[in-house]
């Protein structure tokens, strides 16, 4: 009998099973539907002997020395500090705003000082911040918002920002200085030699057993366990008594350039007309040298994989009565963005299932029921 049985290989049943195996010697069967593990992170070499991320970047980035030490153990690094540029009026310009960006757009040479003035000169101030328009036209004004900001959010969420809550721009700094970071994380770099190697050694413990191409309703009842970690979407676990969760789907075309470099920096934003949102180009991330190179645009679609949930008070109800059967439902563990309905970055994934793992550690396994087809509680193994 195995004391987990863990649904889905990202980050969040990845750490928990090598947690659990490790530390508390605890047998564990880990199972994705998919062909391999380590979720939407999963790397690979594409015919050309490119690595690619099949599923769009995945730039890691963290505040958190525990989450950086952890992962740590099973990668070493290669140090990456990630640069996107967006394609406005026709000129590459830094993303996030800042100085650069102003004095290129506009043909000026702002100073610091002056960059505070000229933003509190076209600036809406709002009382009240509740949308992601609010948040940009309060700091920037709405031309800068126009230009920067409504296209792209459009295209990503197929919503007007003036209708999407806050937290989705908010994540978006404006500097008044030439710092063009992306993000200014203390800990910023990439798996030395990708995703997937560092998934393969957290999942190499001899407790840990694994099963891809494989949906956990056809195994349970057949494989015997004590409790689920469940990371897959929460309202397919409950066989989506409420309805549908929405979330936003992306379609990834990927080409093998024949060139060196294709573009200047790793990510180049779109927020114009383009039907996609922006271009990668991944040797920037990975370091490889290579002759060709590979890119990967994106698409933002309304059907396929789930990728983000969409902010909008509506979709929290909904997701607060599922969250409800979720607490009601005993042995069975809810962990990670789809399970909670929540868009996490990678290192906040970690950090969750570390917090799970210390919280099972405390209780120890108790004997759990199995679970029906549907997935509900129904009787004990």
């Amino acid at each position: 009998m195995f004391d987990y049985l863990i649904v889905g290989a990202g980050f969040a049943g990845s750490v928990l099973a090598e947690r659990l195996a490790s530390q508390l010697g605890k047998k564990i069967l880990i199972i994705d539907t998919r062909s391999h593990i380590g979720g939407n992170a999963y790397d690979c070499y594409n015919e050309a002997g490119i690595l690619i991320h099949r599923y769009g970047p995945h730039i890691f980035h963290t505040n958190s020395r525990e989450v950086f030490e952890y992962l740590s153990q099973f990668t070493q690094w290669r140090s990456y500090e990630h640069r996107v540029l967006a394609s406005v009026d026709g000129q590459l310009v830094p993303i996030p705003i800042n100085l650069d960006t102003i004095n290129r757009l506009y043909g000026l040479s702002l100073t610091s000082f002056q960059l505070e003035e000229f933003f509190a000169s076209v600036a809406e101030p709002k009382e009240r911040i509740s949308t992601s328009e609010d948040v940009v036209v309060n700091k920037v004004g709405r031309e800068l918002y126009e230009k920067f900001f409504r296209n792209y959010t459009r295209k990503q969420w197929d919503i007007d920002p003036s209708e999407l809550d806050r937290s989705v721009t908010a994540r978006v700094p404006t500097r008044t200085n030439r710092d063009n970071r992306y993000f200014t994380d203390t800990y910023q770099a990439m798996p030395l030699h990708g995703y997937t190697r560092m998934f393969e050694n957290m999942l190499s413990h001899p407790n840990i057993k694994i099963m891809l191409q494989t949906d956990y309703r056809d195994i349970v009842g057949t494989i015997p366990y004590r409790e689920m970690i469940y990371t897959g979407p929460i309202d397919l676990f409950f066989d989506y008594r409420y309805g549908k969760l929405p979330y936003r789907s992306l379609e990834f075309q990927h080409e093998t350039v024949n060139t060196p470099v294709h573009q200047p920096v790793a990510v180049v934003n779109y927020p114009n007309e383009h039907l996609y949102t922006r271009v990668t180009e991944f040797k920037y991330l990975t370091g490889q040298e290579h002759p060709k190179t590979s890119i990967v645009y994106e698409y933002p679609r309304a059907d396929g994989d789930p990728y983000y949930p969409v902010p909008r008070p509506e979709n929290t109800a909904l997701y607060k009565k599922y969250q409800a059967l979720a607490d009601a439902t005993s042995g069975v563990h809810f962990v990670g963005r789809l399970a909670t309905y929540k868009y996490y970055n990678m290192d906040q994934v970690v950090a969750q299932a570390l917090t799970i793992y210390k919280k099972l550690k405390g209780t120890g396994n108790r004997q759990s029921p199995e679970l029906s087809a549907t997935g509900y509680a129904s009787r004990r193994l």
